[in-house]
C-alpha cells in the first residue's frame, strides 16, 4: 500500500473520530431473518466502510491472481514459440541443402510443440512427396487442410498427389475447391488443366483455356502462346470428334482452327479425314491443293501424294508436282519428293532424271543417295549403284523419310499432329535433309 494511500485512509479515520465525538446517537440494525441490533452511527459507518474494503480488496486479489497466471501463461507460450521458431528455422536450412531426413526430424519436433502447425505439416507433405511416398503426403496435406480449409495452397498440394496417385476425379475436386476461393488462381487453373488434358477432356478444356487467355492479357507474350494452346486443344477435340465419328462436330471444329491459324497443318489434315470419311474426296484433294499453294507444307504434299495413289489418278499428281516445280525451279525438295514417287510407281527413268536435275552439291543425306543407288540399280549401272550405297550409310530399304521436330529436335517415324516429347503442336515435317539430326 503505498504512502499516499495510508495518508488518506488516516485522514479518514481522523475525520470519522471527530464525527464520533459529535454524534453519540443510536441506531438500529436488523439482520434479514435475524436478530435486531443497538449500535452507534460511526460504528456502522465503520461496518459499510470495513465489508467494502474488503470487496475491494477480494476484487484486487482475483484480479492479481488473474495476471499473475496471464504471465505465466504468456511466458510458457513465448518460450514455447521459440522452440518453434528455432525447430522449424532448423527444418528450413536443411530443406534449402536439399537433407530431407534433418528437415523431417525437425519439423517433427514442431508437430510435438504444436500439432496444427500448418506450415510443418505443407513441409513434411512436400519432402514425401518428392520421396514419392504418396499417401503420407497425402495425409499430411489432409491435416494442414483440417488447419486451413481454405488455403490454396493445401488444396493444390492435394490436387498434385491425386494426380500422382492418378486419383483424377480427387484431384480436379480440389483444385476446383482452390478455384471456389480465388476464381483467378493461376496455379488451380494450371494444376485443372493438367489433370483434364491427361484426361483427355478436351472439351472441359477449350473453356478453361479461355480464362486462362483472359487472365494473361497483361503479359501479350504469354498470351500468345496460351492461345496457342487454345488452337491445340481445338484440335484435339476435333481428333477425338473423329475417333467418335461425329464427322460434323469435327468437321466444324477443323475449320474454326483454320479460320483462328491458317498455318496450322494438323488442321487441314484433320479436315481431309472429316471430308473422306463423308465421300467428298475431291473436296478434300482440293483442300491440300490449296494448303499447299498457300504453306508450302511437305507433309501436306506427302498426304496429297497418299490420298491420289488411294484414288487412282496419279497423272493429277504428278501434274501437280511440275506445276509446282515450274513456279520454284530451283525447290530440290519438291524435285526429290517427285524422283521418290516416280519410283513408287516403278517410272525409273523419270525418277532417275529428276533426282540427276538436283544439284548433289546441296544434298547430302542417306535417302537422296540409297533413292538413286536403288534407281542405278534397277537399270544395272551397277558402279554407280555401289558408290551412292556406299554414301547412304543410313540407307532404309523402305525409303521412307522421317519426320521432324525443329522444336526439340526429336525424330519419329509416324507423323502426330502434336510432338510426343516437347507436346507443341504443328511441328513434325518431313526431315528431307536430315537437319533436325545431330
Amino acid at each position: 500500500m503505498g504512502k499516499v494511500t495510508i495518508f488518506l485512509f488516516l485522514v479518514f479515520l481522523a475525520v470519522l473520530g471527530f464525527f464520533a465525538l459529535e454524534n453519540k446517537d443510536t441506531v438500529t440494525l436488523k439482520i434479514p431473518f435475524g436478530d435486531m441490533y443497538m449500535m452507534p452511527k460511526v460504528a456502522l459507518i465503520l461496518l459499510s466502510t470495513t465489508a467494502g474494503a474488503l470487496v475491494v480488496l477480494f476484487i484486487f486479489f482475483i484480479r492479481d491472481t488473474k495476471n499473475v497466471i496471464e504471465n505465466l501463461q504468456s511466458q510458457k507460450r513465448q518460450k514455447r514459440d521459440e522452440r518453434i521458431n528455432s525447430h522449424y528455422s532448423k527444418a528450413l536450412n536443411a530443406i534449402f541443402s536439399n537433407n530431407d531426413d534433418e528437415a523431417k526430424i525437425s519439423l517433427e519436433a514442431v508437430l510435438r510443440e504444436s500439432p496444427d502447425h500448418f506450415d510443418a505439416l505443407r513441409r513434411l507433405g512436400d519432402i514425401s512427396l518428392r520421396n514419392r511416398d504418396y499417401l503420407t503426403a497425402r495425409d499430411y496435406y489432409d491435416r494442414a487442410k483440417e488447419v486451413n480449409p481454405k488455403s490454396p495452397v493445401a488444396l493444390l498440394s492435394l490436387a498434385n498427389v491425386m494426380e500422382k496417385l492418378r486419383r483424377f476425379s480427387d484431384a480436379i475436386r480440389y483444385a476446383d475447391e482452390a478455384l471456389d476461393v480465388d476464381s483467378s488462381n493461376m496455379a488451380a487453373l494450371q494444376m485443372k488443366r493438367s489433370i483434364l488434358e491427361q484426361t483427355a477432356k478436351w472439351d472441359e478444356l477449350i473453356p478453361l483455356q479461355k480464362t486462362i487467355i483472359k487472365l494473361s492479357q497483361n503479359d501479350k507474350s504469354r498470351q500468345k502462346q496460351e492461345e496457342g494452346m487454345l488452337i491445340g486443344y481445338k484440335y484435339e477435340y476435333g481428333r477425338a470428334s473423329l475417333e467418335s465419328n461425329d464427322m460434323e462436330k469435327a468437321e466444324k471444329m477443323f475449320r474454326t482452327i483454320l479460320k483462328l491459324a491458317p498455318e496450322f497443318v494438323p488442321a487441314y489434315l484433320g479436315l481431309v479425314e472429316a471430308l473422306l470419311a463423308k465421300n467428298e474426296s475431291e473436296e478434300a484433294v482440293n483442300s491440300l491443293e490449296k494448303a499447299f499453294e498457300q504453306l508450302g507444307s511437305i507433309i501436306l504434299l506427302a498426304r496429297l501424294e497418299d490420298l491420289l495413289i488411294s484414288l487412282g489418278e496419279p497423272g493429277r499428281l504428278i501434274r501437280f508436282y511440275k506445276n509446282a516445280i515450274s513456279k520454284k525451279p530451283t525447290d530440290n525438295t519438291l524435285k526429290f519428293l517427285l524422283g521418290k514417287f516416280y519410283y513408287r510407281v516403278e517410272m525409273i527413268e523419270d525418277a532417275l532424271d529428276m533426282l540427276n536435275s538436283i544439284d548433289a552439291g546441296m544434298v547430302s543425306t542417306p535417302e537422296f543417295y540409297g533413292l538413286r543407288g536403288e534407281l542405278y540399280n534397277k537399270r544395272n549401272q551397277i558402279a554407280n549403284a555401289l558408290n551412292d550405297f556406299r554414301k547412304a550409310s543410313e540407307f532404309r530399304k523402305n525409303l521412307r523419310l522421317p519426320y521432324c521436330c525443329p522444336a526439340c529436335g526429336s525424330i519419329s517415324a509416324d507423323w502426330a499432329g502434336r510432338c510426343p516429347t516437347c507436346h507443341k503442336w504443328n511441328t513434325f515435317r518431313l526431315d528431307v535433309y536430315g537437319s533436325c539430326r545431330e
